[in-house]
């Protein structure tokens, strides 16, 4: 006699709050952390270092949107480097490489969480970084329902907080002179370049949607269309924030805490925490679907690989998974300094960008591949997002961009 059939993930989100969702993922902790080394490579031309890394970020989105449609599956970029090869061998090495860059952005973005939070609770770092991921793996493993909707809840914070800087830059702001902000010479626009790299990281995230094609409603409509929203709303905002950071003149490691004297700044900085925390909670639930979706398909091998493949029957959600992701990004976050954290995070996440443009291309070159319901892009797109990622890739190991 068979048993009862192995309990599954639940298709419960919808548009909105997929979209809500992906903003929060993207706009939290890139701005928060990564907006004042970008202003200090790219100096006043900052806005155009995160057009140049938006434009990435869009064609890459298209990528999974499509690819996201095709294959709804938890292991998002494992699973499409698997159709677009045949090769599982690959997709175990891209699964590897995930795993290494969310949880690398995951550290990353809890130490940046720890430096907002050390304005207003003096505690030592290790422990603000220590209890910011327990507290959040533990969330993750609640439900997706109840991840999503608190991720969204504090990506409308996030948005806010940006908005509000938004408005104190173009108060603060002695003229409203935008021709500086144009790189007029080879150094700026290297300088330009080398702002492009690092913004990229403010873009990292949207990925994190194709993770959830098992538990999105209507898939293969609603999931392009949530990538998309949320990866075009995040240009347009970027691009404001830093056009107002850098109208206003003010520069430094935290140029968004100095838009605002006095209790402002600590009022912010709780908002920049919240902001900033909510990227852990989303690389956290990505990082258990990678291991959850891989588990499933018998791409992690032994005990282990099954265990992790467990849905708990009451909360719905792979909490072995989750509490192995959120392990392994504690680990991280103590262990490696921030800067480093972030050039591996940006290398490793453009390499498998890569791949899945390149993945893509090649299923839509197969007989066949036309599907009524699935979204569809142009096919120089995968093309064209695969050579940009490659171009920043090898501009930031030859040493171009310093």
């Amino acid at each position: 006699m068979s048993g009862p059939p192995p309990t599954t993930l639940r298709r419960v989100l919808t548009l909105w709050p997929l979209i809500f969702y992906g903003l929060g993922v993207i706009v939290g902790a890139g701005i928060y952390v990564a907006v004042g080394v970008v202003i200090e490579r790219a100096g006043p031309s900052a806005p155009v270092s995160f057009v140049i890394a938006g434009i990435v970020a869009v064609l890459t989105g298209l990528c999974y949107a499509e690819l996201g449609s095709r294959f709804p599956e938890a292991s998002g970029g494992v699973s499409y480097v698997r159709h677009g090869f045949g090769s599982d061998r690959l997709a175990r090495i891209v699964g590897a490489a995930m795993t290494l860059a969310v949880a690398v952005a995951g550290a990353s973005i809890a130490r940046g969480t720890a430096q907002y939070l050390g304005v207003l609770v003096p505690l030592p770092e290790w422990l603000l970084v220590t209890l910011v991921i327990l507290g959040f793996t533990g969330i993750a493993a609640v439900g997706v329902r109840e991840s999503v909707a608190i991720a969204a809840v504090m990506g409308l914070i996030e948005i806010v907080g940006l908005v509000a800087a938004i408005v104190a830059g173009l108060i603060a702001a002695p003229d409203f002179d935008l021709s500086p902000m144009w790189p007029a010479s080879a150094p700026a626009w290297e300088g330009v370049l080398s702002g492009a790299f690092l913004a990229f990281f403010a873009f990292i995230g949207f990925e994190t949607l194709a993770n959830l094609g098992e538990e999105v409603k209507d898939p293969h409509r609603t999931l392009p269309r949530g990538v998309m929203g949320a990866v075009g709303a995040s240009v347009l905002l970027y691009v404001a924030v830093v056009s107002a950071v850098v109208l206003s003149g003010r520069e430094g490691e935290h140029p968004l805490l100095m838009l605002f004297p006095g209790m402002g700044a600590a009022v912010f900085a709780a908002v920049g925490s919240i902001a900033v925390a909510n990227g852990v909670l989303v690389q956290i639930v990505m990082l258990a679907r990678l291991f959850y979706g891989m588990a499933k398909r018998g791409q992690l091998a032994g005990a282990m690989g099954a265990g992790l493949a467990v849905v708990h029957p009451r909360t719905r959600t792979p909490v072995r998974a989750t509490a192995l992701g959120g392990g392994i990004v504690l680990v991280m976050a103590l262990a490696v300094p921030f800067e480093h954290l972030l050039v591996v995070a940006n290398m490793v996440t453009l390499g498998i960008f890569t791949l899945v443009a390149l993945s893509l291309w090649r299923v839509q070159r197969r007989p066949g591949a036309e599907r009524g319901e699935t979204f569809r892009v142009p096919a120089w797109v995968p093309l064209l997002a695969a050579i940009l990622c490659v171009g920043l890739m090898v501009a930031e190991a030859i040493g171009f961009i310093p």
